[in-house]
């Protein structure tokens, strides 16, 4: 009997603490449902970018339709507004009139930061869940966007009606870019 206790003991211990992340698993993927079965979304984006030395900090409103493709608008700062772009798997698109965007490339060159919003949107439709944890009323849900050994990690925080509020984007286990979201609406 008393070695069936602490057994049994650990047992129940280990089933809760999994009820917990099959709970943050299925609103997960209720999310990725959502967004599969609409039309897009939209949101507003406040994204900074990490180089280690310095960080740029930018707003963009952005709509993304059901592929995941994201049309974006820069807001802020006022230097660079106007400037609209699209992004999709197949590459990118900017539209400007006598302003420029010179961020540079992120991840070894893979990433550049007006491409934060549609990692996010990529990722929440596709990605792999490999975790999802509590945070103070947040559920933190991590994914990788691809399979590939060198992926990104997004570490996405849902709101308590399961929508993002908030992204980082990890590259090799750094901080690289951050995105704050407001007014996710599903299309």
């Amino acid at each position: 009997m008393k070695r069936i206790l602490p057994v049994v003991l650990i047992l129940c211990l280990l089933f809760c603490g999994c009820k917990g992340s099959d709970d943050g698993l299925i609103r997960a993927l209720q999310l990725r449902s959502q967004l599969t079965q609409s039309n897009g979304c939209s949101f507003r984006a406040v994204v900074t970018a990490d180089y280690g030395d310095k960080t740029f900090t930018f707003s963009l409103q952005c709509q993304s339709d059901k592929t995941g493709a994201l049309s974006f608008s820069v807001i802020e700062p006022e230097s660079i507004a106007g400037i609209t772009g699209i992004v999709s798997g197949d590459g990118g698109k900017l539209t400007f009139d006598d302003k420029a965007l010179a961020f540079p490339l992120i991840a070894d060159g893979e990433v550049s930061p007006v491409s934060a919003p549609w990692l996010l949107v990529k990722t929440l439709l596709g990605g792999y869940i490999s975790t999802c944890s509590d945070d103070g009323g947040f559920l933190v849900v991590s994914i990788d966007d691809s399979y590939e050994e060198d992926a990104l990690q997004l570490d996405i925080w849902l709101n308590s009606e399961d929508l993002p509020v908030s992204s980082d984007i990890l590259w090799q286990g750094r901080r690289v870019l951050s995105v704050q979201i407001e007014a996710f609406t599903i299309l």
